[in-house]
């Protein structure tokens, strides 16, 4: 297995370089068809975040899966536990869920969904255009809302919202049709909280997220006009 370790605004040592091959042995055991590992040791220079100077970001390529995970902490070694304690907790949920389909099983989705996380922010499901989306800037035109409507899939654009320093990042995602089992799937394997879908059984827009432990939920979309529709087809 290749391991890449860059810096970004830091220097690598060699006792983090030789940590980072020590811990990555427990990358294999669990994923011995990982083919590449990529690690970013990255510094924030203001003092104000001296908590959380140091970030480790770690992407595991095994075949077409991608795995991530990242920690900061306020020294290297520190964000480096942090960090493979994460991926190695996603690593494992990631075999365990190819194991179930193997068999065929069919997750449980508790009734009591409970409250959906907050932070609800973009999804972001290639992360080959991660480095790109950071480097756009914002859009202040005046037809930046028309820009908007013509995103292509994958292609995002950032609108000021008038003369407020509120910036908003709009991003096309193509939902492909596929079962809340292939969602939860799908969001382990891209290490977010949560992931937009569309339901194949509903044909529905819908997202499921994290609640605690092996405990998810899922919200679907849909106007009241159509559910109005469907209630008089009944």
């Amino acid at each position: 297995m290749d391991i890449a370790v860059t810096g970004r605004h830091t220097q690598i040592k060699q006792k983090f370089r030789d940590l980072v091959d020590s811990k990555m042995s427990r990358v294999t055991t669990i994923a011995p068809d990982a083919q590449r590992v990529q690690i970013v040791l990255s510094h924030e220079g203001n003092p104000r975040q001296s908590d959380i100077a140091e970030k480790v970001e770690i992407t595991v390529y095994a075949g077409k899966t991608v795995i991530r995970a990242e920690a900061s902490s306020a020294d290297e070694i520190s964000a480096l536990d942090l960090a493979v304690d994460k991926l190695t907790l996603r690593l494992r949920r990631t075999r365990d869920r190819r194991k179930d389909h193997r068999r065929g099983y069919k997750s449980t989705i508790p009734a009591d969904l409970g409250p959906a996380p907050a932070n609800l922010g973009p999804v972001v499901t290639d992360p080959s255009q991660d480095e790109a989306l950071k480097e756009e800037e914002p859009n202040k035109d005046g037809d930046a809302q028309d820009l908007a409507s013509d995103l292509g899939p994958g292609e995002s654009i950032e609108v000021q919202v008038g003369d407020t320093p509120i910036v908003i990042r709009r991003k096309l995602h193509v939902a492909e049709p596929m079962s809340i089992d292939e969602a939860l799937y799908e969001m382990e394997l891209i290490g977010h909280d949560f992931f937009l879908f569309v339901n194949k059984d509903t044909n529905r827009p819908s997202v499921v997220y994290r609640r605690h432990g092996w405990s998810y939920g899922v919200f679907e979309i849909d106007t009241a006009e159509n559910i109005g529709k469907d209630q008089q087809g009944k």
